[in-house]
């Protein structure tokens, strides 16, 4: 019976290879193998059977089963007995030669089977397959094969039957005519050849030690024989492939005689194949084996073959290596190989042959040869070791070559010789010198042509590789230590070695702290006999220059730092202490920091300060004497240096500054001036330097050499009477000038402050003039030296700051003050004024700042002509234009016109608005005319209305006083005056003329003249203040006035003005201005909003406003229903105009800061209604004017006012919120997405929950009246407004601030009320909110437990709820309720909850699987006690779905499983499933589910044994699961239950059924489950 059960489980697999899936396919046979491991005869058996009743069956997929069988052979090899294994040989021989054509997949499967049992069974397999293996017939090409990897993998057991294969085979060879088969004889006598040699080698271990080679000689010679003389024939390329690979292994086991004889034809007919071949490494393979086999019996006649076999093998390492083709490297390899094999038999030869060809002035050759010598030199040791001087000397020529290729092969060349002890030869010196060059080579500058010939290495590589040998050779090669020691202190000093610093300041650290730790005798360096070494000073000055660059390199600085330090005994014996402390800290400076980061001039002072106190510690003049001419010395190297010589000649100032022989200093620094390069600028600054440092300690002696140089001939020579009229452009005079003057700036510059002052006008200035003024038989002739002027600017400057820094500068008179400023002044004035081409306009003036502090004072005249140079240097302005003063000759005219005339005023209105803004114009006389035309116009107007001609009326005649007024040009007065006389004017003007005037009053608004158009705005506000009552009917005309008015001007104060105009009048007439507004076209423009911020400025008015506006917002229907013209579609809402307008309209209010006051008087009003309003504006369209108005203003690109009315709903309860002292509110809701959400059909609710959080948050205390004023919209005749109220209800029910207001009760009575609401979301936003009652008000819920508990069961029950949305939302709710309700109240209710919530497990809404997963975890809670059997078998009944659904596609349903599955664990009473739980389910970590089920699986087999049925008919559901990962996690859960069952609750598993479940779903369309269902076929073993 078990039998059958493992072979039906075999079958169904075996079934089951016809799958198309290569990863199916894999797992089958995966699953094929794991039955073969536990049952292999069995399995084996059934294989057998299956392929012999399925005799058709497919290729292919006889493959795959021929394939497991070959694996459990290998793994139970030892377990099997012979009749079984007798069965497979049979099968695999039978499988193997059933078909005469060569099928390779298949036939190579049978022939790995039979390869497999040969390990053990080789003489039953042997016996088989011998029956198909007769003389005088040709076999099977597998059977050939076979035999082949036989011999490979038991060679041991194949060896013994090989001399008579082999005489069986040899006459077949003949007999073979088809390429393939002669290729399979190839691959037999290249294998059988390898085995043999493994054999003779091993024969200590061999079964029968008397095997000898002689005992196959004859067999292998014969085979050679065809092989050689015939099939290498071929033109097949893949038969002579074959062949030359057998050829090498057999010559090996040739007699020695006869390979001896073959050799004059084998080694050319190898030879000649390389022509035949594309690809080589075969043929050099082989090669090299036969060269192997001939050297290893002496053989005389390869020494006839050297010549052919060095000129064939010799361009093979010449020629590039190729990357694309794969074996190319390693042929090259075995070349190499092949030269070892020849050096060692013929060094003398393979030398004389190669040494020559590093003459060649090909690159190829040359590489080549190269490469070959470092081979030789490597393998080759003890032949070539009396040849190294020979080897040495000829690598002259290759030392010489430029190619970057040769270089590098050059230096691996020499890298080889250092292991080897060539270097320690005479000549070694050489070789390690040329690595240094390399190591010095420039870097490439210019990019490197890309053509298939070009040098694909560049000079950074060769010096990388160079830098990396020196090391190596250094640090590694111990033997070496003698030859680099002190040998590498050669280079350092050397220029043409710069580019070498770093590598070679490294290795030679590295000897030398090996040499410190020898002892301190080791360490010395014994000049005496090593005569070319550099001096000690030569050594510090050579590092300590090199260190003022340091990231030059690869960072020469902290290395060359790091050598003086280690060589400090080699310096002077003085100095170990000193720079054991101070070269540390200055390495660690340069490592903490960049090329970029680093001051220069600090590093610089750092260095010069290090040379100091080193200098000061020798105190030796003898050695400082010797080690300041030593840098003297070395200037002239640094000449392509700008920089490091710079520092150079400080470091000269810094040693003659210490150095007390003053003989020594006046010789050196004679030495410096006459040997300086004047005409470079940095080395002109670097002597001045340098002279400045020494004239700290040497004052008098630098400037009486100073003095003396310019008496010596060196200088009259420069700057003799003719070289003055040299047309020179680099004047060698004019330089040496301007480097003495600058010289003694910096002399004053570092001098001692207190010996500096008495030599300043006797010593320092006087030559300072002497040599800037140049004069020709006695007359001045102007310089016009850029050095020179800048020079001597520059001297002045450090002059002056000298004399400043002294401490007896303010006692000191400086005399040549004014003509030092006068010459500044000069310079400044001869700059041109419209170009700057040199810094001389700049650094005078810098030179002239220091200059004027010093005394004495400046005289008055004397410093405005220093200011007024400067200036007009620097600010070239061209001249202002004259401003001409208005003619004022038109309004005295009009004056007398209107004095004199008398006419029926019917436009006074129109004239008094034309004259009254010149009130305030730019001109006083005109300001003054305008008031009297005023004037004059209502006397006019007086006569006109019957009074007598001198009748004077009081207010008219106050227009007189009022001009003082005008005459003052203080604008705030000018424009109250303004404001005065329109008072007047208003007062007097008949009403009728009111109109005209304010319409006149307006175009002067426009008025190019600023004070104007501000006086025609303040007059038309003081008018309209003044008799503003009597224009009700004209409010729309002025307001539209005032708006196209707002279009024409730009300017800010007109745009105030015209919004104080609009308040007045809203003042006045507040429901015309409002209706007059509200008429304006949406989307309200910018001049339409400025208009309704202006009825914000003040809180009583505002106020008014916006209680107008809500009026006129809820007066209409918020939308109105509009069915579509297509029959049954639904119907659409449109937004009614009034309300949407108030809506815009009171956004606009409250966006101005003014409104807050009045908004927070109405607070609860403003956004109980605009709350409202959102929510009757979700979905709601614009009326067709206005959306053809939007897609109007889209297609021109602008940017308008979005018209949405829910987002113009929303942005006014922003602004609301945010004037009503609620910006945090704002913000809270903005940053969580909610503005957006509110505007959205689907998530409205979501917008709302999130306003209610923040208000609850941040405006607890407004909350009563909104609340009081939002209860009757529970009952509103709209769903949304319903929707809206209860969706802020129950998000304030998620905040302790409604119990502390006391409006739980009332709130939670609500909600509980809406249950019964026709609206589903309703009811769902009640349960939430019942259920938020558990965070705001925790202590609450244990009182009214019951209630809530049956309003979230009700909930669940709920009937009307084809969503489910209520039924969700009940078990989230109850969820949070949970933790704070009385366990009595829970466990009437608790089985009931448990079986209700047990389908939404595995609904296609995943928001319902993950609350009812999340519920059901909670409600273990309540578990203990009288519930614990019954909820245990709950628990039991929902484990499998929970374990499958951590596979669940949905993130959170799997993070709901984590938490349920964490929460039962303890109730299952298994301590080990619990800790798997609690440790291996963490939310937010990932799980491997495989390795997870397999440890759950063990637990529960070792716990619940009884339970596997029960399980796995559980599984067997899932089966059939919508969801893919699912449908394969459960034959995967059934796999891991039966791997772990015991064998004594086997028998609960109804086989049968399983396997009729499993065949089923391994016709699933989707691959991974078909892989896990045979995963779990094969451990089905377990149970059978």
């Amino acid at each position: 019976m078990v039998e059958s059960r493992v072979k039906k489980l075999a079958v169904t697999l075996m079934d089951a290879t016809t799958d198309k899936d290569p990863l199916v396919q894999e797992q089958i046979y995966n699953a094929l193998c794991y039955l073969g491991d536990s049952e292999p005869e069995e399995i084996l058996n059934s294989c057998d059977e299956y392929l012999r009743q399925h005799d058709k069956l497919a290729y292919p997929l006889r493959v795959i089963i021929l394939k497991a069988m070959e694996a459990v052979l290998t793994n139970n090899i030892d377990y099997l007995d012979k009749s079984t294994a007798k069965i497979v040989i049979f099968l695999a021989s039978n499988e193997m030669t059933k078909s005469k054509e060569i099928i390779y997949d298949w036939q190579q499967a049978a022939s790995n089977v039979l390869v497999a049992a040969g390990r053990r069974f080789i003489n039953k397999v042997m016996e088989e397959v011998l029956t198909k293996f007769q003389p005088g017939i040709l076999p099977h090409y597998f059977i050939v094969q076979t035999f082949a990897n036989l011999s490979v993998s038991n060679v041991f057991g194949m060896v013994p039957f090989l001399n008579s294969i082999l005489g069986t085979m040899l006459p077949m060879l003949g007999m073979a005519k088809q390429d393939h088969m002669k290729c399979v004889f190839c691959y037999a006598l290249q294998h059988f050849s390898e085995s043999i040699q493994e054999y003779l080698a091993n024969l200590d271990k061999a079964p029968d030690p008397t095997v000898r080679k002689d005992t196959f000689s004859n067999e292998i010679f014969n085979a050679y024989d065809v092989l050689f003389n015939i099939w290498l024939q071929s033109r097949e390329a893949k038969l002579r492939f074959a062949v030359v690979k057998a050829l090498g292994p057999m010559s090996h086991l040739m007699p020695s005689e006869k390979l001896e004889e073959q050799l004059p034809r084998l080694v050319p007919g190898i030879l000649a194949l390389y022509k035949k071949h594309v690809e080589a490494f075969y043929v050099t393979k082989s090669l090299c084996q036969i060269l192997e086999a001939s050297v290893n019996f002496g053989s005389r006649t390869l020494d006839t073959q050297l010549d052919a076999l060095l000129s064939t093998l010799h361009p093979q390492i010449c020629a590039p290596v190729e990357s694309s083709v794969p074996l190319s490297l390693k042929n090259h390899n075995e070349v190499l190989r092949c030269f070892t094999v020849l050096a060692c038999t013929f060094p003398d030869r393979l030398l004389g042959f190669l040494l020559p060809k590093l003459e060649s002035h090909n690159e190829r050759i040359r590489v080549g040869t190269l490469i070959i010598m470092r081979q030789i030199i490597n393998c080759a040791s003890s032949q070539m070791e009396i040849k190294k001087p020979f080897i040495l000397s000829s690598m002259k020529l290759p030392l010489q070559d430029n190619s970057n290729k040769v270089k590098r092969a050059v230096v691996q060349v020499i890298s080889a010789m250092a292991h080897h002890g060539y270097l320690e030869q005479t000549g070694g010196e050489v070789m390690i010198e040329y690595i240094v060059h390399q190591c010095a080579l420039p870097p490439d500058t210019q990019p490197r042509k890309q053509t298939p010939e070009a040098d694909d290495l560049t000079s950074d590589s060769v010096q990388n590789i160079s830098i990396n040998t020196l090391f190596l050779i250094s640090t590694t090669v111990d033997r070496m230590d003698a030859v680099l020691w002190p040998y590498l202190l050669e280079f350092v000093t050397p220029i043409q070695f710069t580019g070498a610093l770093t590598p070679l300041c490294r290795s030679l650290m590295h000897l030398a702290t090996k040499k410190q730790e020898e002892g301190e005798s080791a360490s010395l360096i014994h000049y005496d006999t090593h005569a070319n070494l550099p001096l000690p000073c030569a050594l510090m000055a050579r590092l300590l220059i090199v260190s003022s660059q340091p990231y030059l390199g690869d960072g020469r600085g902290a290395a060359a730092l790091r050598l003086l330090n280690v060589l400090h005994l080699n310096i002077h014996p003085m100095l170990g202490e000193l720079w054991n402390k101070k070269i540390p800290p200055l390495v660690e400076h340069l490592e903490a920091n960049t090329e970029k980061s680093l001051s220069p001039k600090e590093w610089e002072d750092k260095l010069l300060l290090f040379l100091r106190e080193t200098l000061t510690a020798i105190s030796d003049n003898t050695w400082i004497s010797q080690f300041s001419a030593e840098m003297c010395k070395q200037l002239n190297s640094y000449n392509c240096f700008p920089s490091e010589k710079n520092f150079l000649y400080k470091c000269i100032g810094t040693a003659l500054g210490v150095c007390s022989n003053k003989d020594v200093v006046q010789k050196q620094l004679q030495e410096l001036l006459e040997t300086a390069r004047y005409q470079e600028e940095a080395e002109r600054e670097g002597l001045a330097s340098g002279f400045g440092i020494c004239a700290i300690n040497h004052l008098d002696e630098t400037l009486a050499k100073l003095e003396d140089f310019v008496k010596s001939d060196v200088f009259k020579k420069s700057v003799g009477l003719f070289s003055i009229f040299k047309d020179r452009s680099d004047n060698e005079a004019e330089k040496i000038k301007s480097t003495l003057i600058l010289c003694y700036g910096y002399v004053a510059r570092y001098a001692p402050k207190e010996l500096v002052l008495s030599r300043i006008e006797a010593d320092i200035l006087r030559n300072v003039f002497q040599y800037f003024d140049t004069r020709v038989l006695g007359i001045k002739v102007e310089t016009k030296d850029l050095t020179l002027k800048l020079c001597l600017i520059r001297s002045i400057s450090m002059i002056s700051q000298a004399i400043s820094d002294s401490a007896q500068s303010d006692a000191f008179v400086f005399s040549r003050k004014a003509e030092l400023l006068a010459q500044m002044l000069e310079f400044i004035k001869t700059e041109p004024l419209d170009l700057l081409r040199t810094p001389i306009r700049q650094r005078a003036m810098i030179s002239c700042t220091y200059l004027v502090i010093l005394e004495p004072p400046l005289s008055e005249p004397d410093h405005v002509e220093l200011i007024d140079t400067c200036l007009s240097s620097v600010l070239a302005l061209p001249p202002l234009d004259v401003l001409k003063e208005r003619d004022g000759h038109v309004p005295d005219a009009l004056h007398k016109e209107v004095e004199n005339t008398v006419v029926p005023f019917y436009n006074l209105g129109v004239l008094v608005a034309l004259f009254s803004p010149r009130c305030s114009d730019s001109l006083a006389s005109i300001r003054l005319r305008a008031v009297d035309c005023a004037y004059y116009l209502l006397c006019i107007q007086l006569c006109y209305e019957g009074f007598a001609h001198n009748y004077r009326d009081e207010r008219v005649e106050r227009l007189k006083d009022l001009k003082k007024g005008l005459e003052d040009p203080d604008f705030t007065i000018l424009f109250n005056t303004c404001y005065n006389i329109a008072m007047v004017i208003g007062k007097r003007l008949p009403p009728d003329q009111l109109m005209s005037l304010l319409l006149m009053m307006f175009e002067g608004l426009a008025d190019p003249d600023q004070n104007c158009s501000r006086a025609a705005a303040v007059m038309i506000n003081a008018i309209l203040k003044e008799r503003g009552g009597v224009l009700l009917e004209k409010v729309p005309v002025i307001m539209a006035l005032i708006h196209s008015k707002l279009q024409e001007v730009d300017e800010e104060h007109l745009r105030k003005a015209a919004q104080q105009t609009v308040y007045i009048l809203a003042s006045q007439h507040r429901t015309a201005v409002v209706s007059s507004l509200l008429g304006s076209s949406l989307p309200f423009d910018s001049h339409t909003c400025a208009m309704w911020k202006a009825l914000a400025m003040e809180p009583a008015l505002t106020s008014q406003i916006l209680e107008l506006l809500l009026d006129k917002m809820n007066r209409d229907v918020p939308y109105k229903e509009n069915k579509s013209f297509l029959l049954g579609s639904t119907s659409e809402r449109i937004a009614t105009p009034l309300p949407f307008a108030a809506t815009c309209a009171l956004h606009e209010i409250m966006s101005a800061p003014e409104s807050g006051a009045a908004v927070l008087g109405l607070y609860p009003h403003l956004f109980v209604a605009l709350l409202l309003r959102v929510s009757c504006t979700v979905g709601v369209q614009l009326p067709k004017n206005l959306q053809s108005k939007e897609r109007k203003s889209a297609s021109w690109s602008q940017a308008p006012r979005n018209l949405e009315p829910c987002s113009c709903a929303v942005e006014a309860l922003r602004a609301m919120l945010t004037q009503g002292g609620s910006d945090e509110a704002v913000k809270s809701v903005g940053s969580a997405g909610g503005w957006e959400l509110m505007k959205s059909l689907e998530r409205h609710h979501d917008g709302i929950a999130l306003l209610a959080r923040a208000m609850a948050k941040h405006a607890g205390p407004k909350l009563p009246l909104i609340v009081k004023n939002l209860f009757p919209m529970l009952n509103s005749m709209y769903d949304s407004q319903r929707i809206t109220t209860t969706a802020f209800f129950a998000e304030l029910l998620n905040s302790s601030v409604v119990s502390d207001l006391i409006l739980l009760e009332s709130m939670m009575d609500n909600m509980t009320g809406r249950q019964k609401d026709p609206c589903t979301l309703v009811r769902m936003l009640a349960l939430r909110g019942l259920g938020n009652i558990s965070s705001g008000s925790p202590d609450k819920v244990r009182k009214h437990g019951a209630q809530l508990l049956a309003s979230m069961v009700n909930g669940m029950d709920d009937k009307d709820d084809p969503d489910n949305l209520v039924a969700l939302e009940a078990m989230s709710s109850l969820s949070k309720l949970l933790d704070h309700v009385e366990e009595r109240d829970i466990h009437s209710m608790l089985l009931h909850i448990a079986i209700r919530i047990r389908p939404f497990f595995d609904n296609e809404n995943h928001q319902l699987r993950t609350s009812s997963i999340i519920l059901f975890g909670n409600l273990t809670k309540f578990s203990a006690g009288n519930c614990e059997d019954v909820f245990f078998e709950q628990i039991l009944n929902g484990l499998v779905t929970l374990l499958l659904h951590l596979q669940d596609p949905k993130p959170e349903v799997i993070k709901a499983c984590k938490f349920a599955l964490r929460m039962c664990g303890p109730n299952m009473g298994c301590e080990g499933l619990c800790d798997m739980f609690l440790n291996h389910l963490h939310e937010d970590r990932s799980l491997h589910y495989g390795e997870f089920m397999n440890d759950v699986c063990k637990h529960l087999m070792q716990n619940y044994p009884e339970m596997l049925n029960r399980l796995i008919s559980t599984n067997l559901f899932y089966f059939k699961s919508n969801w893919v990962d699912i449908r394969a996690a459960a034959p995967m859960f059934i796999g891991f239950l039966v791997l772990h069952v015991d064998e004594e609750h086997c028998k609960q598993v109804d086989l049968d059924q399983l396997l009729s479940s499993l065949k089923v779903l391994l016709k699933d369309p989707a691959a991974i489950v078909r892989m896990k269902v045979a995963e779990t076929l094969g451990r089905l073993v377990r149970v059978v």
